[in-house]
């Protein structure tokens, strides 16, 4: 450690207490250390033209923030965004371990602000060829690999997403946490990539987490990850690159394209075309999925003889925002659903046990009804108004019709030959009843080769010919 940079910084920072003109100004937070860091950045479009901020804190935060102006002002966007918290300890001759939180503190601080800036004024221009990618970093395996790929093939630029926050939550086991962006922040310059922080979690509140309470008031079952790829997250990166001058947007996601529509990834055990089977065409055209061909032991191979230290880090499972909490919890604590007592009927109305509230179930489930009995029975119904459940045996789930709502089609209703209706189901043989062309349709009513036990309704339809996804609606109740 150089104490005479530390000194300098301490002393005279620079940057201390100045909001440029016409800037744009971020707050981050340090977590259990309690220091913040509010930047200030202003920018041309193509560069940094200034730069200040104000620290709340330990000494040690007001030298690091004092650093990062330093590095920061002059430099090019994407320059700027290869700054993280190595690059400021090194402008203060080194941190010790004891001070590191510091650097960390001024470095997110410094992306947040970046990725606001580039979202909302930049401009920066496409290089000559056009080849410059955006690349969806999570922290995880996948897209570190994916990231890993895009570099070694040319000018790659890294976006992480923050989407939601709970102090409540598991930030370890969430993808969108801050805690998950810093991580992918640090794999993306270790690889030496620009990063941007791009922080989408009012949109992500408005168009994702209050649509998902409200379908469960309402007695469906939703998938948010279709709303969130379909409609915010996938969107929200797409503009950034616009911004960034990006011509396409890489992801981790096992999906390929063909024709311009989803097609089903090699490997069918982590095949995600259900979870972007709402993506527009639009959006598709200009993405890009590396793994769509791969099986996850490659990748996993990739990432290890790269020496990237997530190689074995497991893949999440949870809803991003649930991680750490339950359904009842989440949607007590931010829907105001509060547990009240509901009876649990067979399907004659007789009542066979109580329950604290139709949203804890699903239609399909076995395990969890509370009722006492030899036989098995499933949920096969819930009313929302009376908060009752209704059960009954698996028989009485079959259903050779699904009808669906809001639905689209990218080919005409003939061609559809199967329907997946749940994320880890397989496809079923499946035709559209009626005629039905390209474009948006109310409803839609599809028949089934073979019964259907457990259609939830909420849950997306995802409508296929052959492994091609070409089109999508959401399951109302079965016929």
């Amino acid at each position: 450690m150089d104490p005479e940079a530390f000194e300098h910084h301490l002393a005279s920072p620079q940057g201390h207490g100045h909001v440029p003109a016409g800037a744009l100004t971020i707050t981050a937070e340090g977590g259990l250390c309690g220091d913040s860091v509010t930047v200030s950045l202003a920018t041309d479009g193509q560069r940094v033209t200034d730069a200040g901020f104000s620290a709340d804190g330990c000494g040690a935060t007001t030298a690091a923030a004092s650093a990062m102006v330093s590095r920061v002002v002059g430099a090019g966007l994407l320059e700027a965004a290869r700054i993280g918290a190595h690059e400021i300890a090194a402008e203060l001759g080194g941190l010790s371990p004891g001070k590191f939180h510091a650097a960390e503190v001024a470095a997110d601080g410094l992306a947040r602000a970046l990725g606001a800036l580039a979202y909302r004024a930049g401009a920066l221009a496409a290089p000559a060829d056009g080849a410059r990618t955006m690349v969806a970093m999570s922290g995880g395996v996948d897209s570190s690999v994916v990231a890993l790929q895009c570099a070694e093939l040319g000018e790659t630029v890294a976006v992480t997403l923050e989407l939601w926050s709970d102090p409540e939550g598991d930030a370890a086991r969430s993808c969108c946490s801050s805690s998950a962006v810093s991580q992918a922040r640090a794999l993306a310059h270790s690889l030496g990539l620009p990063h941007f922080t791009l922080d989408l979690r009012p949109e992500f509140r408005l168009g994702v987490v209050e649509p998902f309470i409200e379908s469960y008031r309402a007695g469906e079952t939703p998938n948010p990850c279709v709303r969130c790829n379909g409609h915010v997250r996938l969107d929200g990166m797409l503009e950034l690159a616009d911004r960034l001058g990006c011509a396409t947007l890489a992801t981790g996601h096992y999906a390929r394209v063909k024709d311009g529509l989803l097609r089903a990834a090699v490997d069918s055990g982590k095949d995600q075309t259900y979870m972007l089977a709402a993506l527009s065409p639009q959006s598709l055209a200009r993405m890009r999925f590396p793994l769509g061909g791969m099986e996850k032991p490659a990748v996993r191979a990739l990432a290890a003889a790269a020496g990237l230290s997530v190689a074995q880090k497991a893949d999440s499972q949870d809803l991003c925002f649930l991680a750490g909490t339950n359904r009842g919890r989440f949607l007590e604590r931010h829907g105001g659903i509060a547990p009240r007592a509901g009876e649990v009927v067979d399907q004659a109305g007789n009542v066979l046990a109580s329950h604290d509230g139709h949203e804890l179930f699903t239609v399909g489930q076995r395990r969890g009804t509370r009722v006492a009995s030899g036989d098995s029975l499933s949920v096969v119904e819930k009313d929302a108004a009376s908060n009752r459940v209704v059960v009954g045996p698996r028989e009485s789930l079959a259903a050779t019709r699904v009808r669906v709502r809001g639905a689209r089609l990218h080919r005409d209703g003939g061609a559809v030959d199967r329907v997946k209706l749940r994320y880890r189901a397989a496809p079923l043989p499946a035709r559209v009843c009626g005629e039905a062309g390209v474009g948006q349709h109310r409803s839609l009513t599809l028949e089934l080769e073979q019964p259907v036990y457990g259609a939830a309704p909420g849950q997306l339809a995802c409508l296929m010919d052959g492994d091609l996804v070409i089109g999508w609606g959401t399951i109302t109740r079965p016929l």
